[in-house]
């Protein structure tokens, strides 16, 4: 039975992604600081493991053969939680998908990861964590996927998509429910390269971008 390991399945894409991959008849391991966010999903294939990405969590690994790490500080939270969850945390599961043999880790970075030294002043320190976390996956020597999406919106799903970055920064956006489907699409076809692409809302299907 292939089981997936989402870290971070009560976050406003880690839920979307969870009900997505339930209403595909997957197996979901739903990694979460508080069962009671994820007590609205039922379902015989979710598994819920109840763990703060601050201590260990190796153990939620057991038995899963790909791992979504879709975990994140928050907007509201410092340095301190970023350093902590967006990076720390996010080093450690790759280190712990290693000693697992996960075959495939899709990692959610962030636009703006690949150069933090150019992004806004304010933003440095959460994509200075992103690149660190995405360069240690990167020499892990598992099996990547990084996924970097554009800014995200709360909008309904657009269906649409594109890895060109827009030119224009305002269209530089992308749904979360989007980048739920985008990572749904990763799980369902294991990757047979690594693979780094920036996301964004276009006008092509998933399976022509992420091919």
């Amino acid at each position: 039975m292939n089981r997936t390991l989402i870290i971070g399945a009560s976050g406003q894409i880690g839920k979307q992604l969870t009900q997505n991959m339930l209403n595909e008849g997957q197996h979901v391991v739903a990694l979460v600081r508080d069962e009671q966010k994820l007590s609205d999903i039922k379902s015989e294939n979710m598994t819920i493991v109840e763990a703060d990405l601050t201590d260990d969590f190796s153990h939620a690994f057991k038995g899963c053969s790909t791992v979504v790490f879709v975990a994140g500080s928050g907007g509201n939270t410092g340095a301190d939680k970023t350093i902590l969850i967006d990076l720390w945390a996010a080093c450690r599961a790759a280190d712990y998908a290693k000693q697992h043999d996960i075959k495939h880790f899709i990692m959610v970075s962030s636009i703006g990861a690949d150069a933090p030294a150019e992004g806004p002043e304010e933003m440095q320190p959460y994509l200075v964590a992103k690149h660190m976390a995405d360069e240690h996956l990167m020499h892990s020597g598992l099996r990547y996927s990084i996924i970097r999406p554009g800014t995200l919106t709360n909008n309904k799903a657009h269906n649409g998509f594109t890895t060109q970055r827009p030119s224009n920064k305002d269209e530089a956006i992308i749904t979360r429910a989007d980048v739920a489907k985008a990572l749904a699409y990763c799980v369902a076809h294991q990757a047979k390269s690594n693979t780094v692409k920036e996301l964004f809302n276009g006008a092509k299907h998933l399976d022509e971008v992420m091919s």
